[in-house]
């Protein structure tokens, strides 16, 4: 179903765009919330202005997205937590606790599924992806350390540092468990 949006819609698009939505979340979502109307005929003369409206808009919103990408580019979080001896946390640091921390410094709401893709479940120093409106995406450095002991920055640890060691690890895990395996059950 077309609809032409007359507020933004994360995900969907900007006021005065015409977007291709399923019917049912716009009958039931957007339109209700008047966040959208059916694309009509009339409907598109009226909303041509805005459309205008909406790229001035769009461009304000670009430029203050660049602007808050570099406050939070700058920050460092620290989380004290209860972690075991192998440095797994009792618990972990979510997006929302981060999300908190933001704000409290900044004094800027961010959702948190904004922020970061997985909760952090061990010590160590973290770059979590911030996702912000217009494809604008800022790292914030996440400290995470026992609780009493001072928080002490290390080289960040990146997921693309930790897929591929994992993926190597199963690898030589299953070769080499399969081939010991296989020796054992021929030497008994």
């Amino acid at each position: 179903m077309k609809v032409i949006l007359l507020e933004d819609v994360y995900k969907q698009g900007v006021a005065g765009e015409m977007v291709e939505v399923a019917p049912g979340y716009a009958r039931n979502y957007l339109i209700p919330r008047r966040l959208a109307v059916k694309a009509t005929a009339g409907t598109l003369r009226q909303f041509e202005n805005l459309s205008k409206q909406a790229e001035v808009r769009r461009q304000q919103q670009q430029e203050r997205n660049s602007e808050l990408a570099t406050r939070i580019e700058g920050l460092s979080l620290a989380f004290p937590v209860k972690a075991g001896e192998a440095g797994k946390l009792y618990g972990s640091v979510t997006p929302a606790d981060i999300a908190q921390q933001i704000e409290d410094m900044l004094g800027i709401q961010l959702e948190r599924r904004r922020i970061g893709d997985k909760p952090l479940r061990e010590l160590g120093t973290f770059n979590v992806p911030i996702r912000l409106d217009g494809g604008v995406v800022s790292h914030v450095q996440v400290i995470v350390h026992r609780e009493g002991e001072a928080p002490v920055a290390t080289e960040p640890i990146t997921e693309d540092q930790v897929a591929p060691e994992a993926e190597v690890y199963y690898e030589d895990m299953t070769d080499a468990g399969f081939a010991d395996a296989e020796t054992e059950a021929e030497e008994a």
